[in-house]
């Protein structure tokens, strides 16, 4: 029985869920990176950035490629580029509205 699309996209969305991932997909946008790179610039333990790798390379989402000792990483489309971008629009507005709510709040403040 096929999978609704409502639940492969709540999959989709979990597989994103972790912030390593999020974060390897941010520096994927500029292009194909080693592992070396991406380990430096994340600063994590470098099993954990390999089980998050392998998340992201068995969704599809990214590709790897080996030359010698050398794995590269880079995104499998240019949509993950525009989804993070999205993000990005869409998690700013929240972040306005609870500034927003911060300051109503504090000039609410009833004095002591």
């Amino acid at each position: 029985m096929p999978v609704p699309l409502y639940e492969a996209k709540a999959e989709f969305f979990r597989m994103l869920g972790h912030p390593v991932r999020i974060r390897v997909l941010e520096l994927l946008q500029d292009g194909p990176k080693p592992v070396r790179d991406l380990l430096a610039a994340i600063e994590v333990e470098p099993s954990n950035l390999s089980q998050q790798l392998a998340v992201l390379r068995r969704s599809g989402i990214v590709r790897a490629t080996r030359t010698g000792s050398t794995v590269v990483y880079e995104l499998a489309g240019g949509d993950v580029a525009e989804l993070l971008a999205a993000a990005r629009r869409i998690l700013a507005v929240l972040l306005t509205d609870r500034t927003d709510l911060l300051e109503e709040l504090r000039a609410t403040v009833p004095p002591k």
